[in-house]
């Protein structure tokens, strides 16, 4: 069956001299695995700067349902504006790797591809004011997962139950917690929009603490979901 998609690549793992396997995140068929001939001309072909980490792409290919790896008929990169900056790429680094550990087990529908197909064109387009962008990503993508935050009851002093993705009184039994002091930032950041982004000031440390509870947060709700390599990356470019 012939299927046409936007997609958005996640990783590219060389596979021999003639080409390499895409991780790609499609809007019509999920998560998929390509088989891709890269050509290494000045005509035609399929180029290498097509796969590089959160490049969004029109694609094409003959789907088989029994297969885990299809083959790619063509692709064009979107029209986006690239993530030349260095802050940029290493966003885009640890971003690719967290969708493809958090979606690569999970259904996609298709608002889950467009909300995360327009939060990258948002940073694309974004010039500053970008430094909280992946905490507000990852916390509101949880919508769509089935784990979003149950603000309702918050209150100052209130704990927040990672497990029951709820706000508690007093300290959980269990060790998965946010205490008062982190809960609390825990509301601001949901109420958090890209265009008022810049409003919300947060340290480096700050940042990183956060960041780290959100990773917790998903490896207790996505049971497939391992470490991430290049966390501590992300962490040293955004200390400040």
């Amino acid at each position: 069956m012939l299927i046409k998609s936007r997609g958005i690549v996640l990783h590219t793992l060389k596979y021999n001299d003639a080409g390499c396997i895409v991780d790609v995140l499609t809007r019509e068929e999920g998560f998929q695995s390509f088989f891709v001939r890269i050509s290494r001309g000045k005509r035609g072909g399929l180029k290498s700067a097509f796969f590089q980490p959160l490049t969004a792409v029109d694609i094409e290919w003959n789907h088989k349902p029994t297969s885990n790896l299809q083959t790619l008929r063509s692709v064009s990169p979107h029209p986006m504006l690239g993530l030349e900056r260095p802050e940029k790429i290493t966003l885009a680094l640890f971003l690719a790797e967290f969708l493809r550990t958090a979606l690569r087990s999970e259904p996609i529908a298709a608002p889950l591809f467009d909300y995360t197909w327009d939060s990258i064109e948002w940073l694309n387009l974004s010039e500053q004011h970008f430094s909280n962008f992946h905490l507000v990503f990852l916390l509101r993508m949880t919508h769509f997962l089935g784990f979003y935050p149950n603000l309702a009851n918050y209150a100052d002093g209130m704990y927040f139950d990672l497990e029951n993705s709820s706000f508690v009184a007093h300290q959980p039994l269990h060790s998965h917690y946010l205490d008062p002091t982190d809960a609390a930032f825990l509301p601001t950041l949901m109420r958090m929009q890209p265009a008022t982004m810049h409003l919300f000031k947060f340290s480096g440390a700050r940042r990183t603490r956060l960041l780290r509870f959100i990773v917790s947060y998903y490896q207790l709700h996505l049971p497939a979901f391992g470490e991430l390599k290049s966390l501590n990356v992300l962490e040293a470019v955004f200390q400040d």
